[in-house]
């Protein structure tokens, strides 16, 4: 729009030609937006708000009067309050160059009245309190003319041909170069260690993989050694229980042949045999039963015998008592006891034939009519009975 004007973000305006501006400035200041300026009756300016730079080179006498050359560069700006502003566009606004001059002076001035205050030492090893000291003391006349530092930095300090910085950096060179060189060689111990264990790892890695390779190896020539033996070892497992098979035939043919011969030849042989047996205590039995039929007709034919001839027994032993002299003790009754032992000494001996004649049969199988002569005889030899009252003597 015509008569409108708007400054850059970096940029103040500054109208003159209408009222004054603020404090009684000559002209008023815009920044951050427009305005409309009457055309030929304002006039407008701009006052840039950028960053600038100045550069300070100065030689500079320590408090030893060792001298020093000191660079140095200055980041500054104007100020965005409206007080800086009037300050530095009354100084500056026809040439804004002059400000990185400006600066530089001032700056070259406070660093050589700084440095004359403090020793190499202090200087080379205490830089930020060398600048910070420069920035503090040039604060309240940068702010006069409207300009506000934003940073100083010592780029370098150079004693020129005294040497006096190399003689002061000699031992800590020297320090630093034998940590270097201590460094250095456990950087080369540690390099050699890592290539031995690397080495070692190698080794061990290639003997590992050698031993991988031999197992694989011997497992495969285990696996292809009973691939080869599988086939021969089936058929023998094939022929074992072919064998086996065989060997279980035969023995069950001949425990059949066995069972058979038993069921043709032994079990007829032992039936024969149990026949025969039985056959044969048959006979024995019959035997024997017609042997003890015989001899009970035998004792019954010589019990009669006996009793037939037990008159005659007791005859004659009464007749061998006639021309025998007997006493008798007790008259009559001693007479009757004679008697009565008379008949129980025939009945005494025809017991005794009896179990003779039973016991012959038993031992010797003689006929009782074998043994029957003897037991006469020895009844007639007796010279001696007793009686139940006393001994009866016969001559």
């Amino acid at each position: 729009m015509f008569g409108y004007r708007v400054p850059a973000p970096d940029e103040a305006m500054l109208i003159s030609g209408g009222r004054r501006g603020l404090g009684g400035a000559p002209f008023r200041v815009v920044t951050g937006h427009g305005k409309f300026v009457i055309p030929f009756f304002r006039k407008t300016r701009f006052l840039t708000l950028s960053m600038c730079e100045a550069e300070v080179t100065e030689t500079c006498v320590t408090k030893q009067g060792i001298a020093l050359h000191v660079r140095a560069v200055i980041a500054f700006k104007v100020g965005n309050d409206h007080e800086s502003i009037i300050n530095a566009g009354q100084r500056f606004l026809s040439d804004q160059d002059q400000m990185s001059v400006l600066t530089g002076r001032i700056f070259a001035g406070h660093l050589r009245a700084i440095i004359g205050s403090m020793t190499v030492e202090e200087i080379v090893t205490e830089r930020q309190k060398l600048a910070a000291e420069v920035l503090d003391t040039s604060k309240t006349e940068m702010a006069k003319i409207g300009l506000i530092v934003d940073s100083l930095q010592i780029q370098s300090i150079d004693d020129g041909d005294a040497g006096y910085i190399d003689a002061m950096s000699a031992p800590h060179k020297a320090a630093i170069q034998r940590q270097a060189q201590i460094a250095q060689a456990q950087a080369t111990q540690a390099s050699v260690e890592a290539e031995q264990e690397a080495a070692r790892k190698q080794a061990e890695y290639a003997r590992q993989t050698a031993v991988v390779k031999a197992e694989y190896s011997a497992e495969v020539d285990r696996a292809q050694a009973k691939a080869a033996q599988a086939g021969p070892l089936a058929q023998a497992h094939a022929q074992q229980e072919v064998l086996a098979a065989q060997t279980e035939l035969a023995q069950r043919q001949a425990k059949l042949r066995q069972e058979q011969l038993v069921a043709e030849i032994v079990k007829p042989a032992e039936a024969e045999a149990e026949r025969v047996r039985v056959l044969a205590a048959a006979e024995a039995q019959r035997m024997k039963i017609q042997a003890e039929a015989a001899a009970s007709y035998d004792r019954v034919a010589l019990d009669r015998m006996l009793i037939d001839q037990l008159p005659q027994i007791v005859k004659e032993a009464a007749g061998g008592l006639a021309g025998a002299n007997v006493n008798v003790l007790n008259g009559a009754d001693g007479l009757g006891e004679i008697a009565a032992g008379l008949v129980s000494q025939g009945l005494t001996i025809l017991d005794s034939v009896r179990q003779n004649l039973n016991g012959q049969d038993a031992t010797d199988g003689r006929r009782p009519e074998e043994n029957s002569g003897s037991g006469l005889l020895q009844l007639r030899s007796g010279k001696e009975r007793k009686s139940d009252d006393g001994p009866v003597d016969v001559d």
